[in-house]
């Protein structure tokens, strides 16, 4: 009996190549067909870049358009037609599908999954866990995530930053993902919550344009712009209310 093909959910890390884990790079130079997602068709992708070393030569690459929108009906529609592509590239052969950091992580591949579960339940699926970005940041920032029994919260930013607020009242480190236009609300509300000098920032962690700050007040004056701010993450250090 002929054994099923595989699709494999990459996480590629943050940014540095070198940062991919060693399955990753082992199942990456042997996959005949990678999957590369884009948030338009006319842009370059972000994953391939970090992953593209340990592509085999003879790998055919194959870009997905993912839509960037909230309409539920048409993201439906795109992840039903993504996985549909998905089972006639597994039909052919194993599959990597590349993503950002961890492939659980806030991730297309979760969306992109949960629809090919729907169309081909039999498929056979093996993930590869990624470092993700906030790992990264804290890396290079020396950025205790977790100490002792401090809790720590990861949120992804929204233009409703009350969540936020909320994290940082209740004290720990506070890990604020996909920041974009809202740095300069996200910077007023570290002041009001008296949290700015214990905050860094790390935009595009291990790619080319890296960006570390530690003085964020800085931000101010020189922002990233919306593209790479999404790419920033914010880490912060909030004092546990005392009962």
């Amino acid at each position: 009996m002929t054994k099923p093909h595989t699709l494999y959910g990459i996480g590629v890390g943050p940014g540095d190549p070198d940062l991919l884990t060693v399955k990753a790079a082992r199942i990456l130079s042997e996959c005949p067909q990678i999957i590369v997602p884009k948030a338009k068709s006319d842009g370059g992708s972000v994953a391939l870049r970090i992953a593209q070393k340990h592509i085999g030569p003879k790998a055919e690459i194959h870009e997905m358009v993912f839509p960037m929108t909230k309409d539920k009906t048409r993201l439906a529609e795109a992840w039903l037609a993504s996985a549909q592509k998905v089972a006639d590239l597994l039909a052919l052969g194993d599959t990597c599908f590349l993503t950002l950091g961890d492939a659980f992580l806030y991730s297309t591949y979760i969306y992109l999954l949960r629809a090919l579960e729907k169309i081909l339940p039999s498929a056979r699926v093996i993930t590869v866990p990624g470092i993700t970005s906030f790992s990264a940041s804290a890396a290079l920032t020396r950025f205790h995530l977790g100490e002792g029994k401090e809790p720590i919260t990861i949120i992804p930013t929204d233009d409703d930053l009350s969540p936020a607020r909320d994290a940082i009242l209740r004290g720990g480190t506070i890990v604020l993902m996909k920041i974009g236009h809202r740095l300069p609300a996200i910077l007023a509300l570290l002041e009001e919550t008296g949290t700015i000098a214990t905050s860094v920032l790390v935009q595009k962690a291990g790619q080319p344009e890296q960006r570390i700050e530690t003085d964020l007040r800085q931000l101010r004056q020189n922002a990233p712009d919306d593209e790479a701010g999404y790419l920033s993450i914010l880490l912060v250090h909030a004092p546990i209310p005392q009962p």
